[in-house]
């Protein structure tokens, strides 16, 4: 069976088993701050094993594409090197939420795969929970009884809480789990070692691809377990597994989910795949990180500088170097890889097929990026080596490794191959040091202590009306407290709030909590899931008392202003661009909006003059606002809502219409556009590769950005003693400058020829050379301006081959030293790069240059004739030497 008949016979069997197949939610998870990735197929469903939602079918069936690079679930340095791992994979699950159980899900996940795919029943083996003692939890005896009616004893095995207890997180929903293991091994190797002993080992060829979680218990913070009312089942087959074992592979990257892209990166590198195992382990490396990427941006993450997008460009990276080490690629390739990608993946996942030309891009200009960056790091790199010879060192500190890796994406081990080839080593306990620190800042700083949530109304309802009210009588139903950098603050959900979270690109609502008497400030508002958390520093003394939500109407106001001045900037930008354009992101708050789309090239002052026009057009016609709550997406798409990729949209949905602007939108909005005032866009740019971002703002602060400008031309005008024709006035001045400015460096250029030729006639003469110095601080009467010492200095090279230079100032209160050598000194040797780097250290700074000409800055004055006389020393010391 191919990967795509696999897949489809999975869908298609619990299909028949009234379960409702849904599609794959984005992989970029958003509105639960626990995550930053789908990692597991249960992700999309947690509000559903929380209670915080109720599903549309209690039976469901996917495949769900999950990425997994940081947190407890990293598998990034495992990728490539062994046969089985992936950062991104598909996971093929079924889920009950509190329908059938154990029983079911047993015999389904046999008959799946030993009736459908035809597995063989002798290589396949059970686990099922051993219980736990300390947890008061019991052997999963049930779902060992349900196994003996397929397995032999011999082919059930205990497992402990490690391997057969499935847990969300420290918190939560979790339970007992079976997998399924199957014996890929040679009939040879299994007569000689029976597969039960090699279950859960490590071993590649002995391997689970499913596991059955039996969600039947809430673990506490203080560690305990209490049981759930109702039960529920997840189970999840990695993919690319299933496909190793159908297709009788005994690796996954040898499975046509991968083999047609490695074959294709090995055509592209003129490898052949099999040949080497370096070169093997990098065609698997990028095979597997494409896929990653490519997702991630049709996801709408782009690679960035921080959390998730800082994830993305590290994946990338990681597959540049392994391209650029192991098989030579100095040029961008990956983006070569993503047609092919498209084809093999883009039936199921529309969203790569929609987003290709982006991601293309997008890939281009990062790799691109990253190959200079890899040129600056390794240029940096050769200069440490050779300072390290010259001082006759033979190791790299580990520091140094360090920077190269967290500056220029330099694994340590390019750092080691690198220095091996020269002969040094690398301190790699103070590397390891380093990183450590690195990442236990990173982890403290992120370190949050959540309570258990405390109930105060059980089964109580969650309900949001802040579309139609900002005031609501109200109860608290749940609460927890959090700490948060040494800071107490507590999470409280409410029975009934006007309070909108955080979701969706619009900041959340701030306000009050109105409670018998005292005033309980909302400071931010955010949803978790599916859940509105409000934040407070404090809880009312009564938690049980009524209280009212109150939220702040003019901060609520001026962010639905930019919600949906935001809306009619999508439209103006399709209108005026082209039909391409599309969000990619946005930002909506008190104080103004932020929007990315895509587009190919930079907007121009004419186009963004038409856009900010075109949206003020539609605010003047004051079109009212229509809204359609609830409604089936099929229903959204006739009204002419446009769905964005990368967005997670439920059963039903909600339309928002403002003239001819439709879009799917759950945030706050105007009841009329001309509620707006006024739309100004104050900045433009680029922020990757086919991604544009415009800043604007709306209402008073519009205003506020117009007066400025008045005051600004107001200003100007008066310098040009307020002329009726500014315009004209500053072209005129410019004009002027700018001649004066040629008769400036003409008069200059008169003057360094007159220094050089008398600096040339007072020239030591000395072993091979002409030594021409300068020390422009003592030397006042001659009067040489620091900005035009390169000029003199090139005008001496020029006059002749066996010069040298060496000259030093102060510029700006800062020192400056510079190096000149003529042809003749460069060929016995010389390198005025290093020379003037070792000379720097005596004003306290650093610099570099080419072989024939350097310059250094510093932060010490008091030592430029130091580093002179130390320029002039090196010179000589290295051609008595000689």
């Amino acid at each position: 069976m191919t990967s795509q008949e696999i897949r489809s016979a999975f869908l298609d069997f619990f299909k028949s088993k009234e379960h409702l197949i849904v599609p794959s939610a984005p992989m970029v998870v958003k509105n639960d701050p626990t995550l930053m990735f789908t990692n597991a197929g249960m992700n999309q469903f947690k509000d559903y094993f929380l209670g915080n939602a109720t599903p549309s079918s209690r039976r469901v069936a996917d495949t769900q594409k999950c990425l997994r690079v940081s947190g407890k679930h990293n598998d990034l340095e495992e990728v490539g090197h062994d046969t089985y791992h992936h950062t991104m994979f598909e996971m093929l699950g079924n889920w009950s939420f509190g329908d059938y159980f154990k029983k079911e899900a047993i015999a389904w996940a046999w008959e799946l795969l030993t009736g459908v795919f035809k597995i063989d029943q002798s290589r396949m083996y059970a686990t099922v929970f051993e219980g736990d003692k300390a947890n008061g939890v019991e052997p999963d005896s049930e779902a060992l009884e349900l196994w003996r009616q397929f397995l032999p004893t011999s082919q059930i095995i205990y497992g402990n809480k490690k391997d057969n207890f499935w847990e969300m997180g420290d918190v939560g929903p979790c339970g007992p789990c079976t997998e399924i293991h199957v014996d890929l091994r040679s009939d040879a190797e299994r007569a000689k070692v029976d597969g039960a002993t090699l279950v859960n080992k490590g071993l590649p060829t002995v391997i689970e691809i499913w596991n059955l979680v039996f969600i039947q218990f809430n673990r506490k913070a203080n560690g305990s377990l209490e049981a759930l009312p109702a039960k529920h089942v997840d189970t999840g087959m990695g993919f690319e597994r299933l496909c190793m074992v159908l297709q009788g592979k005994t690796s996954n990257y040898d499975t046509d989910i991968f083999q047609t892209i490695i074959s294709e990166i090995a055509a592209l590198s003129g490898k052949k795949y099999g040949d080497d195992a370096a070169c093997d382990v990098a065609m698997r490396v990028i095979a597997d990180h494409l896929r990653a990427v490519s997702f991630s941006i049709a996801d709408g993450q782009l690679p960035g500088n921080v959390k998730a997008g800082y994830v993305i460009r590290r994946i990338l990276r990681r597959a540049v170097r392994y391209g650029f080490t192991f098989l030579g690629f100095s040029e961008p390739f990956i983006c070569k890889l993503v047609p092919m990608l498209v084809a093999q993946m883009g039936k199921y996942f529309p969203e790569l097929e929609a987003q290709k030309s982006l991601v293309e891009k997008v890939i281009a200009e990062e790799e691109a990026t990253f190959l200079r960056t890899l040129e600056v790091g390794i240029r940096l790199l050769d200069s440490e080596i050779e300072k390290r010879q010259r001082e006759g060192k033979t190791e790299i500190d580990g520091k140094t490794a360090f920077v190269l890796y967290d500056t220029y994406g330099f694994p340590f081990d390019l750092t080691e191959l690198m220095a091996r080839e020269k002969g040094l080593t690398v301190d790699q306990k103070t590397f390891e040091q380093e990183l450590n620190a690195q990442k236990d800042r990173s982890r403290n700083a992120a370190v949050v202590e959540t309570g258990d949530w405390v109930e105060v109304k059980s089964g109580a309802d969650f309900k949001f009306v802040g579309y139609d009210t900002c005031d609501a009588e109200a109860g608290i139903v749940r609460y927890r407290k959090v700490k948060s950098k040494g800071k107490e603050q507590y999470q409280v959900a409410l029975s009934v709030t006007p309070f909108y979270g955080e979701s969706g690109g619009q900041q959340g609502d701030v306000g009050y909590l109105q409670s018998a008497g005292e005033r309980i400030e909302v400071l931010s508002t955010h949803k978790e899931n599916n859940l509105t958390v409000h934040i407070t520093a404090r809880l009312p003394q009564n938690v049980d008392a009524p209280l009212r939500a109150v939220v702040n109407v003019e901060k609520r106001t001026a962010t639905a202003n930019n919600h949906s001045a935001t809306h009619l900037l999508h439209y103006a930008l399709r209108e005026v661009l082209g039909k391409h354009v599309e969000q990619k992101g946005s930002m909506v708050s008190p104080g103004g909006l932020r929007f990315d789309f895509s587009h190919f090239q930079k907007v121009t002052d004419e186009e963004i003059a038409r856009v900010e026009q075109l949206v003020n057009r539609l605010i003047r016609k004051n079109a009212a606002l229509v809204e359609h709550r609830a409604v089936p997406m099929a229903k959204a798409k006739e009204l002419g809502a446009m769905a964005l990729f990368g967005e997670k949209y439920g059963d039903s949905v909600r339309v928002i219409q403002l003239g001819d602007s439709v879009e799917l939108c759950g945030g706050t909005h105007v009841q009329a556009t001309g509620q707006i005032g006024l739309f100004k866009i104050t900045s433009e740019a680029a922020i990757s590769a086919g991604v544009r971002r415009i800043e604007a703002v709306t209402g008073e602060e519009a205003e506020q950005v117009v007066y400025r400008l008045q005051n600004l031309f107001r200003e100007v005008g008066a310098f040009f003693h307020n002329t009726p024709n500014l315009i004209s006035a500053i072209k005129k001045t410019i004009g002027e400058n700018a001649e004066l400015q040629k008769q400036v460096e003409l008069y200059m250029k008169e003057r360094i020829a007159m220094l050089k030729d008398a600096l040339l006639s007072r020239a030591e003469h000395k072993d091979g050379y002409k030594l021409v110095k300068l020390d422009a601080q003592t030397e006042a009467q001659l009067n040489v301006p620091s900005d035009f010492g390169k000029e003199l200095a090139f005008q001496l090279r020029a006059s002749a081959p066996d010069i040298v230079f060496a000259m030093s100032t102060a510029s700006g209160g800062k020192p400056v030293i510079m190096l000149m050598l003529g042809d003749d000194v460069v060929k016995r040797g010389l390198n005025a790069s290093q020379i003037v780097r070792e000379a720097a250290t005596h004003i306290e700074g650093s610099g570099g240059g080419q072989p024939f000409f350097a310059t250094a800055g510093g932060k010490n004055c008091d030592g430029l004739n130091a580093a002179l006389q130390k320029i002039i020393e090196l010179i000589d010391s290295n051609l008595q030497a000689q």
